[in-house]
């Protein structure tokens, strides 16, 4: 019984590759939780509530806002000794909110203001829940996946997020016919609960029985203030580049989201299933980027370390050469290939998202350990940023150049070419992060020894 015991209780270093698919069900959960207030309640808000679009847009923008403190939910998982409390903590107070969110449309239909009072209230801890939940989540992966697995396990949890998010949405749209405000809220608790039971069976076990991987040329220290974790993290080069770069990438990225299947339906003639089809096509080409990224990784990463910044500067470039066409198809609407050319648009995108992805992953495991978390706050609170501001710029940018122009052509034009640009930068910061990297491994390479040295 003792030997059982002792068997039970040993910990393996590093995650198995059934542990990161059982992490991978965790993100799954997540996805499929957030598709429901983010894209089926904004479509209820405009359409069947009657709402102004921006009454949805500053919901979501809120919760984005919120996830800010993304870098205090890390440091609070850090120093808690458990972030599996913070992972099923985070997704059950997502799964409460998201069910009262969507309850918020029984209330516009009495009272707008009380209404819209709850849908704040509501929203503001779904962006706690998607913090603390998803930030303790890519801490816990990064601090105990072998470094030569991180490619393929970043492609991997990914893949699995989207998939929860399909399959969520193919299934809700079944049951959600015909329509009620009631019949909203109850698939959103029932797939709250599922969600939540699943990412427990997922998640449950895989901290305890596993161990982090340490660099023994990295210190470790487990007690520091929030401020002092973030000052440090700050004062990391390669800390502070990828920073910038998750901002301007993920700036550019979503940016193009809200004004492409306008672009094809205004240009392109193309009906409502048209161009939720070719928003499909896009998924497609992210999901293939992303399976390449993993398959390369897995059978090439522990032979060429410099790989993932390789697929990251490739996938912003091919990014940014893909949004150039789409520049270019603005002023030769319709007789444009417009499937394939969004097509090649997502695999770029799935290339270089998965490769910063794994990249993120690499860096949160560097420098003074039991940092991971505060780390992936960081970046996770830049992507926030990014992804707020990027919806809302992409709109405003195409009616204030269709005000100044009068051309909608030249409008998405521009604006495609300025996504373009933002990719060109965002390769260019790209190829700096492994030398930040390395001028901090070796800062006195070239410096003389002291006679205590």
């Amino acid at each position: 019984m003792f030997q059982t015991r002792a068997l039970w209780s040993h910990r393996q270093p590093g995650l198995s590759w059934l542990a990161i698919i059982r992490l991978g069900l965790v993100q799954a959960a997540l996805g499929s939780v957030v598709v429901l207030t983010t894209s089926t309640l904004n479509r209820v808000m405009v359409v069947e509530l009657s709402l102004a679009a921006v009454v949805p847009g500053l919901l979501v923008g809120l919760h984005y806002a919120v996830q800010l403190g993304r870098p205090l939910w890390g440091h609070a998982s850090d120093k808690g000794g458990s972030r599996t409390r913070w992972i099923l903590g985070g997704l059950a107070l997502l799964a409460i909110s998201g069910t009262a969110a969507a309850a918020t449309t029984l209330l516009f239909e009495q009272n707008f203001w009380l209404g819209m009072v709850a849908a704040l209230v509501a929203f503001t801890f779904i962006g706690f829940g998607i913090g603390a939940s998803g930030t303790s989540l890519l801490a816990l992966l990064a601090s105990r996946t072998a470094p030569e697995r991180r490619p393929a396990a970043a492609t991997l949890v990914w893949m699995m997020m989207i998939a929860g998010i399909v399959v969520t949405a193919i299934i809700s749209s079944v049951f959600l016919d015909p329509y009620s405000h009631l019949r909203l809220v109850t698939i959103t608790a029932m797939s709250g609960t599922i969600a939540f039971v699943v990412a427990a069976l997922g998640v449950w076990g895989v901290e305890r029985r596993s161990a982090e991987i340490r660099d023994p040329r990295e210190t470790v220290a487990a007690t520091a203030t929030f401020r002092e974790a973030l000052v440090e993290i700050w004062h990391d080069p390669a800390a502070r580049i990828f920073t910038v770069f998750v901002f301007v990438s993920m700036l550019a990225y979503q940016t193009q989201d809200l004004i492409l299947e306008p672009f094809a339906g205004l240009l392109f003639g193309h009906t409502p299933g048209e161009s939720t089809a070719l928003g499909g096509m896009h998924h497609a080409g992210v999901f293939l980027g992303m399976a390449f990224v993993g398959i390369a990784g897995s059978l090439f990463a522990a032979r060429r370390p410099g790989l993932l910044k390789m697929f990251t500067v490739a996938g912003c470039l091919g990014s940014g050469i893909a949004l150039g066409f789409l520049a270019v198809a603005a002023g030769r609407a319709p007789a444009w290939p417009l499937e394939a050319n969004v097509f090649a648009l997502g695999f770029a995108n799935g290339v270089f998202a998965v490769a910063a992805i794994g990249t993120m992953m690499t860096l949160a495991g560097k420098g003074t350990k039991s940092r991971e978390g505060v780390r992936m706050g960081v970046w996770g609170a830049a992507q926030a940023i990014a992804f707020g501001l990027g919806g809302f710029a992409g709109t405003v940018a195409i009616d204030v150049t269709r005000w100044l122009t009068g051309d909608i052509a030249l409008s998405f034009a521009v604006v495609f070419t300025g996504e373009a640009l933002l990719f060109l930068v965002s390769a260019m910061i790209a190829t700096s992060i492994g030398v930040a990297t390395a001028s901090r491994r070796h800062p006195t390479r070239h410096a003389p020894l002291a006679p205590a040295e």
